[in-house]
Order: structure tokens, then C-alpha cells, then sequence
């Protein structure tokens, strides 16, 4: 198996959706006993901010963004586990750390739908 540059990696990582990221980083932590929970916020700052510049003129894609979770942070937190496959700790981390992608790369309609969800909750959101 040839070895992949750290490049080749981030190029990996940068197309990742938010949901995929965060199985890999689950299924690396396991693997080699280690937390990642400083690295992924940075890495999946960093594939927002890329998808962002590379965005076409006319959207296809769009990204649903937490901007508050609203009085019932705890309606908020399961509405995000609903929409994701996060767990407890990962959608409540979410959550805490408002304003972050919920959903990043989705159709317009799955977008205003988690957007609907979300404000039922409670929640401020964007929909970039």
C-alpha cells in the first residue's frame, strides 16, 4: 500500500461531510486509544472554510450553521443527533460551541427542513 503525503490526506479530509469526519475521528480513537477532540474542530473549520471558497456561483450545496441553541439547549441537542449521527457528547460539544455546521454539502431541501427542525427546537440557524 503506497504511503499518502499529509496533503494527500487533507485533500481527503476536505471532502469529507461533517458526519463522515466525525466517524473517522470515532474509528480513530479506537484504534489507537487516543482523543482527538482538540484536532477536529480545526480540521473541520478548515473543510467549511475550503468548501466555502469553491462554492460555484449558482448552489447546489448548502451548509446548515448553529448560531444558538436558544433556551432549550437540550431539545436543540437532540434535534442535532436526529439530523447526524453524533453522539450525546459530540452533539452537546456542537451545541456548546455555537455557531458550527451542522449539516455541511446538502440539497436545499434537506437544508430547509434541519433548518425548520432546528428552530422548532429553539435554535438559531443559518442556512449558507
Amino acid at each position: 500500500m503506497a504511503k499518502l503525503s499529509q496533503d494527500d490526506l487533507l485533500a481527503q479530509f476536505e471532502e469529507m461531510t461533517l458526519i463522515e469526519l466525525s466517524e473517522f475521528v470515532k474509528a480513530f480513537e479506537e484504534k489507537f486509544d487516543v482523543t482527538a477532540a482538540a484536532a477536529a474542530p480545526v480540521v473541520v473549520a478548515g473543510g467549511a472554510g475550503a468548501a466555502a471558497a469553491d462554492a460555484p456561483e449558482e448552489k447546489d450545496e448548502f451548509d446548515v450553521i448553529l448560531t444558538g441553541a436558544g433556551d432549550k439547549k437540550i431539545q436543540v441537542i437532540k434535534v442535532v443527533r436526529e439530523l447526524t449521527s453524533l453522539g450525546l457528547k459530540e452533539a452537546k460539544d456542537l451545541v456548546d460551541g455555537a455557531p458550527k455546521p451542522v449539516l455541511e454539502k446538502v440539497a436545499k431541501d434537506a437544508a430547509d427542513k434541519a433548518k425548520e427542525s432546528l428552530e422548532g427546537a429553539g435554535a438559531s440557524v443559518e442556512v449558507k
